[in-house]
């Protein structure tokens, strides 16, 4: 019995068990900390026609007309933020400040200090600010939050609804959370975050920033325990290069990719689904010059493993601009190595965009012999192109029906025009019948393009 009782204090006091054991409170972090988190005030300054309205006159509110007369009208925001630099540099959401003419920082203490815009970046919502001050300022320092795990103790200090110093508690809920933002990789966590706690600091129990709090998911605007921070790994750089630059200086390697479904890491022989599938390259782009080829697939950056295709543009955007890395990649079902110098993201261009659906018109006459699994196939010729709304360099096998109960349902659609299967390029339909005949089992890959996107998919004969 003793012995039993030695091994259960054994289990119970190992250090892994004891690096964070449920607090007793969160008394001594919020003492210690408060002090570097602010109330962020940001005022636009607004024409008279956008404030309040001019009333007509003989109306019985034309006196109030000379009361506001043609003086600009302020909108004031509020939100939170934290100080990383005992000089006055201060971290905040960017749409706390978007827009604004001035902008204030309050101190727990009541002290009120201007502060200047030392960078933004709309596309992660961060922002960084200078406080004008004459004296060394209470702040807080990042810290690592790839160390946050699902469970794990954090609090959030903020300003919700303007009620400044407000301290709520809970637990990472969720890592990894995307909302379809090309960087996206939010913590979740239950932490009561509300109006107001925007840009303010997420803590571990060593005090440490891991989050910069965002986002909350809810039907009602208030706080029903899905928050989501930016994690604080993703925020350090934006912040770094915000402060250096004044801007976001990202990588880029002039591509685009699609993600790997179970059908097609099948097809490639994975054990489990990863990396990501080139969909499009950029002419005279950096991947262009460095060989890369449309439907290849990365499996490696830099030495990194690419988790998926979420993953990999935020690999390519954290590194450094101007330095070559290797991908691993497989090209039609062959393994390679290949060198790539990163270039610089131009951020003010728009991102490509997928073309419109088109009103697709079925023809029915197709014979049932240009049936194969599951999509009925006929000839591209200028009709079909008008009829199906082809991308002008389209060029292979048309398809125009799919059956709803095939493999095929769902992946390939009326208008996809077949260009490539198993990476062997086929312009008849007697071309695909061949390479399904030979495929030794298993799925089968089509490269398809559709509306000028590229699209691989893997179908079960």
């Amino acid at each position: 019995m003793r012995r039993f009782l030695a091994f259960l204090c054994f289990l119970v006091l190992t250090p892994a068990a004891m690096a964070h054991p449920a607090p007793d409170g969160f008394a001594d972090l919020a003492e210690r900390l408060s002090p570097a988190v602010v109330n962020i005030s940001a005022a636009q300054r607004l024409d008279s026609g956008d404030g309040l309205p001019e009333f007509p006159e003989g109306s019985p509110l034309e006196r109030f007309n000379d009361i506001f007369g043609d003086a600009p009208r302020i909108a004031n925001s509020l939100g939170s933020g934290f100080i990383i630099d005992s000089a006055g540099l201060v971290v905040t959401n960017n749409h706390v400040i978007d827009g604004a003419d001035e902008v204030e920082v309050a101190l727990p203490d009541g002290r009120i200090f201007p502060a200047e815009v030392v960078g933004i970046d709309p596309v992660t919502d961060l922002a960084v600010l200078r406080m004008q001050v004459s004296e060394p300022l209470p702040s807080v320092a990042f810290g690592d939050s790839d160390t946050a795990r699902v469970g794990d103790w954090v609090i959030a200090i903020g300003n919700p609804f303007g009620l400044g110093g407000t301290l709520t508690a809970g637990v990472v809920s969720a890592r990894g959370r995307e909302l379809g933002g090309r960087y996206d990789d939010y913590i979740q966590t239950d932490v009561a975050i509300n109006t107001g706690n925007s840009g303010g600091p997420l803590f571990n129990l060593d005090g440490e920033v891991v989050g910069v709090n965002t986002l909350i998911l809810s039907p009602t605007g208030a706080s029903v325990g899905i928050s989501l921070s930016i994690p604080s790994n993703i925020a350090t750089r934006v912040v770094d290069q915000l402060i250096e630059y004044g801007e976001t200086r990202r990588g880029w390697l002039g591509l685009s990719v699609i993600r790997v479904t179970p059908e097609l890491a099948e097809s490639y022989e994975l054990d489990v689904p990863y990396g990501a599938i080139v969909s499009r390259i950029e002419e005279d782009g950096p991947a262009d010059e460095g060989g890369l080829r449309q439907g290849d697939l990365v499996l490696r950056f830099d030495g990194r493993r690419v988790r998926d295709s979420q993953s990999f543009p935020r690999m390519v955007a954290e590194s450094e601009i101007g330095r070559t890395v290797e991908l691993d990649i497989i090209r039609r079902d062959r393994a390679m190595t290949l060198s790539v110098e990163v270039g610089q993201l131009q951020e003010e261009g728009g991102e490509a965009s997928a073309a419109p659906e088109a009103d697709f018109v079925l023809d029915p006459t197709v014979p049932d012999g240009n049936v194969l699994l599951g999509m009925t196939l006929g000839t591209l010729d200028a009709p079909s192109r008008r009829r199906y709304r082809v991308d002008p360099d389209a060029e292979g096998v048309l398809v125009t029906e799919v059956d709803a109960t095939s493999d095929a349902a769902g992946k390939v659609r009326p208008g996809d025009v077949i260009e490539e299967v198993e990476f062997t390029r086929v312009e008849t339909i007697e071309d695909i019948r061949e390479i399904i005949a030979n495929h030794g089992g298993g799925p089968i890959r089509f490269q398809i393009n559709r509306g000028g996107q590229y699209v691989l998919q893997s179908i079960r004969p």
